[in-house]
């Protein structure tokens, strides 16, 4: 008789799919003052290392070179778009604009997200519905984050005052880190990898803390492993300080 086959081996079981743990990403803002050249540098790194992030800028409007310092290209936050800038600055002087990197920022921009937004008009807890195509959106849709990074002292100041003011409606903690990234195309590269690196640093703290505690009360900004994620933020900053000695930064625990 013809022999039998043996059956064939069975498929190879699916691969695990990551914990919750595994898969844990902080929440990030970025700001700067015009929410166009180091918080969108910093939001487009973040984003493509898949953290959930948003961005700002605490200006009273965008302000973008001019043909002059005196003669700078003004815009209102929230109803610009960055494709409206570009297409305006493009059709008004496209070789200047070019050359000092402005239609290429705007061009990066338009990408992201559809204009520039403002710090003080935002509104911690509102769902960002309308925000669903900005790279990052994915786990920013509630509104909230955990850690708001500015680029320059000023906004941190701005940032933190409007903080104090708004009376901490949501009693939820919020750390506020300013990194000192000087505004031109070059040093917010510079300043965007730095970000980023200390991005990774403070999340790889905040899975260490829920994997101890399992993450209770996390989403609401308490339990105690959120509490130890907190308190070790300083000592995080001062060794990310160590690598990144030029970029001088400040920190406090806020409340949104």
């Amino acid at each position: 008789m013809p022999s039998i086959p043996p059956p064939p081996p069975p498929p190879p079981p699916p691969p695990e799919s990551p914990t919750e743990t595994e898969s844990f990403k902080l929440k990030f803002c970025t700001v700067c003052a015009s929410n166009n050249n180091r918080s969108m540098e910093s939001h487009l790194r973040l984003s493509k290392a898949n953290y959930p992030v948003i961005s700002f800028g605490t200006g009273s409007q965008v302000r973008l070179p001019g043909p002059s310092i005196s003669q700078p290209n003004v815009y209102d936050f929230n109803t610009t778009s960055y494709d409206t800038m570009y297409r305006e600055l493009e059709t008004q002087d496209p070789r200047l604009y070019r050359a000092n990197g402005i239609l290429n920022m705007l061009n990066r921009n338009r990408e992201i997200k559809w204009g520039p937004e403002r710090w003080q008009d935002w509104r911690p807890g509102f769902p960002r519905l309308e925000h669903e195509k900005d790279q990052g959106s994915a786990g920013a849709e509630g509104g909230v984050v955990d850690v708001v990074i500015t680029c320059e002292e000023r906004c941190w100041d701005a940032v933190v005052d409007d903080l104090q003011n708004r009376g901490s409606p949501l009693a939820r903690p919020v750390h506020v880190i300013n990194v000192d990234i000087r505004d031109n195309h070059e040093e917010a590269f510079v300043g965007g990898g730095a970000i980023l690196d200390l991005a990774d640093s403070l999340n790889k703290a905040a899975k260490e803390e829920r994997e101890e505690d399992g993450g209770i009360g996390w989403d609401q900004g308490k339990g105690k492993g959120r509490e130890c994620f907190d308190e070790r933020v300083p000592s995080i900053l001062a060794e990310w300080q160590g690598r990144w000695p030029h970029l001088p930064a400040l920190w406090t625990l806020g409340w949104l």
